[in-house]
C-alpha cells in the first residue's frame, strides 16, 4: 500500500498511522481537511418551506452540541 500523501510505502500490519505511512503525512492530510483544501461536494437544494429549514437547523444544532 502506498501513502496516501507522499506516496511512500506504507505498512500494513503495525502501523498506526494507515492509510499514511507515519505521523507527519497523517497530520498532513489532517490540515489540508481543516484548511478546506479537500471538499466534499452536495448538491445545492432549494428549500421552498422556511419552517422544514429552520427544524432541519434546530436538528444539527442539538446533534452537535449533545
Amino acid at each position: 500500500m502506498r501513502c496516501a500523501i507522499c506516496g511512500k510505502e506504507a505498512a500494513d500490519e503495525g502501523n498506526s498511522f494507515r492509510p499514511f505511512c507515519s505521523e507527519r503525512c497523517k497530520l498532513i492530510d489532517l490540515d489540508n481537511w481543516l484548511e478546506g483544501r479537500y471538499r466534499v461536494s452536495t448538491p445545492i437544494e432549494d428549500h421552498d418551506d422556511e419552517e422544514e429549514v429552520a427544524e432541519a437547523a434546530e436538528a444539527v444544532k442539538a446533534a452537535t452540541f449533545e
